[in-house]
């Protein structure tokens, strides 16, 4: 379980690194509860991180004490109610056992009283996942009226989570979905997959039934755990919920289960009865699947959908970041109802592009700009070219650009190829080819240029890394969103005065040029300036450098120098760039 004290030192801990977090903004608190009221925390098992702490907005211990203070004030919990006290509606509006006693009218009051904007707000929710949620129950032969189960629980909220790390619709605990064929990893929590978690807790429910054939120790069981039930009825020789509720076994906040479902079912079926009119009730969740590689970037599912993440985000609640897992297996995403056609197609025009850019931080007393580059994990003297520093002294409120890449999409037009766009993207964009010498691997490139390794495959179309070979060019797709980005075409000195790996002298890199037409032919694209025009050739089987040269007009050793080439052996595939004029 955790503490009050142990989450006030992660609140402390986003106050001290805000700019870690996912979220701009946030409400700090430092105290939190077990109700699951308004909470939208994702949860790692019992560990939490630092986006997790981002999300968290949970309900004030101060507010259930006060709850569970004033339910405490009803009396007994009914174990030979008076007919006055304790009442049964018709039976023809429920599926699941009803009555009405001091506990229940309790919580009746509160939904339409304090707790009214909440419960209206669980009511909206509501109509999202009913109509799911009650189907499978039917078919599953349990009381449909289960559904609010999921209302008390979570108020529907996917992202719900609890000091007992309960996640999700249903509020699983790590174990208990485990147990029930959920997935739960750094990568996915399947507790908060709304349909996966409501067939695991069908499943759960029928087995608590099965067991105790009374409903109210079923669900009593679903909250407190199944031996804690099956001890109380042992201890006190009886399987009324009530008369159990009347001892001290059973804590305030498991007893408060049972009536608080009777409540919001009575409530829930009726809302108008009870004052709910003019509910903006959301639409029922409605999607289209895809299946996607593992490892798939969010960002370039929501370009093709022409969506946002926070949008695929919801409708993925169980991922548990911006990127589907990895492995070997395809993953079945959501995406916006109605954009299948339209992701399909755009998955292959898709094309990542690695661009940098940079965030904000505010000096403070005492900081040291080591301490800001160990903090950013950022070379020192990066830092100080990025901001134009001649020296590591700081003031403190002076404001740092932290430049860091970032993985953007672009959507290419018919007929077009990445080689082309960037021909005509000028300062958008800059194509490095780097010839690899003896040793070199990608996950070398990957460091040298900060891209990720499956990036590099991507745009080479590299699908097994042992096929690399020592002299094949690797097309790097670099853009730049600020003039003040360190530039990659660097001179050695300057690159080695900074402390940064210079860069191979096998790197050709265009860039500046102006918008014109790319070249006609398919293996040729061009890119013109005023100073150097230039193209870049991709070899074809049966070329040879003696011939491209004749054919451009230029010498083999001309060819050979522009493309840091060691020799005349040439491969089908190699980008070759020659310069015209």
């Amino acid at each position: 379980m955790i503490t009050s004290s142990r989450l006030f030192c992660y609140g402390i801990l986003l106050i001290l690194l805000p700019t870690l977090t996912a979220c701009s903004s946030l409400t700090r608190q430092t105290k939190y509860s077990s109700a699951v009221e308004q909470a939208t925390l994702q949860d790692e098992d019992s560990t939490f991180t630092l986006e997790e702490l981002s999300y968290l907005t949970m309900q004030s211990e101060d507010s259930l004490t006060e709850e569970l203070k004033e339910l405490d004030k009803t009396g007994s919990w009914d174990t030979v109610p008076a007919v006055a006290e304790k009442t049964t509606p018709p039976e023809s509006i429920y599926d699941f056992p009803i009555i009405i006693n001091k506990q229940v009218q309790f919580y009746i009051d509160q939904f339409q009283g304090r707790k009214k904007k909440t419960f209206a707000r669980w009511l909206a929710l509501s109509k999202k996942y009913q109509s799911f949620i009650e189907k499978e129950l039917e078919k599953a032969g349990l009381p449909k009226d289960l559904v609010f189960l999921a209302m008390i629980e979570s108020g529907f909220n996917t992202t719900a989570y609890s000091r007992a790390h309960a996640a999700g619709l249903w509020q699983f605990i790590p174990g208990t979905g485990k147990r029930y064929g959920l997935r739960i990893d750094k990568w996915v929590d399947e507790r908060r997959e709304p349909e996966k978690a409501t067939l695991a807790a069908i499943q759960y429910l029928l087995n608590l039934y099965e067991e105790f054939a009374d409903w109210y120790l079923a669900v009593a069981a679903y909250n407190a755990g199944e031996g804690r039930i099956r001890k109380a009825i042992r201890k006190y020789k009886t399987r009324d919920f009530w008369e159990i509720a009347d001892h001290r076994h059973l804590s305030l906040e498991t007893k408060r289960y049972v009536p608080k479902l009777i409540a919001a079912i009575i409530v829930g079926r009726e809302p108008a009865k009870y004052g709910f009119t003019n509910i903006d009730s959301q639409s029922p969740l409605e999607y289209d699947q895809i299946s996607v590689p593992p490892g798939t970037d969010l960002a370039a599912i929501a370009v093709s959908a022409a969506t946002t993440v926070k949008q695929l985000r919801t409708l993925n609640a169980e991922l548990r970041r911006d990127q589907t897992p990895p492995g070997s297996k395809q993953y079945h995403l959501r995406i916006p109802k109605g954009t299948h056609a339209l992701v399909s197609a755009n998955l292959q025009r898709l094309h990542p592009i690695i661009t940098t850019k940079y965030k904000t931080h505010t000096v403070r007393s005492g900081e040291s700009l080591t301490a800001i580059c160990r903090k950013y994990r950022i070379n020192k003297n990066t830092l100080l070219k990025a901001n134009r520093l001649r020296t590591p002294a700081l003031k403190k409120g002076q404001r740092l650009r932290i430049p860091y890449r970032t993985t953007q999409y672009i959507l290419l037009k018919k007929g077009e190829t990445p080689e082309t766009w960037f021909a005509q993207a000028g300062k958008e964009g800059r194509l490095v080819l780097h010839e690899l010498k003896r040793g070199e691997t990608l996950s070398g490139l990957s460091q040298k240029y900060n891209v990720p390794v499956h990036i590099i495959q991507q745009w080479n179309n590299i699908k097994n890394v042992r096929r690399i070979r020592a002299g094949d060019h690797i097309a790097l797709y670099l853009g730049t969103t600020s003039p003040a980005a360190p530039r990659l075409e660097a001179a050695k000195k300057n690159t080695e005065q900074e402390g940064v790996s210079p860069l191979s002298k096998a790197v050709i890199t265009l860039r500046e040029s102006k918008k014109n037409a790319p070249g006609t032919k398919g293996n040729l694209f061009s890119s013109s300036s005023e100073q150097n025009p230039q193209v870049v050739y991709q070899v074809r089987n049966g070329d040879s450098l003696w011939a491209i040269a004749r054919r451009f007009q230029v010498s083999a050793s001309q060819i050979r120098q522009w493309n840091n080439l060691a020799g005349n052996t040439i491969h089908p595939g190699t980008r070759l760039v020659i310069r015209k004029g």
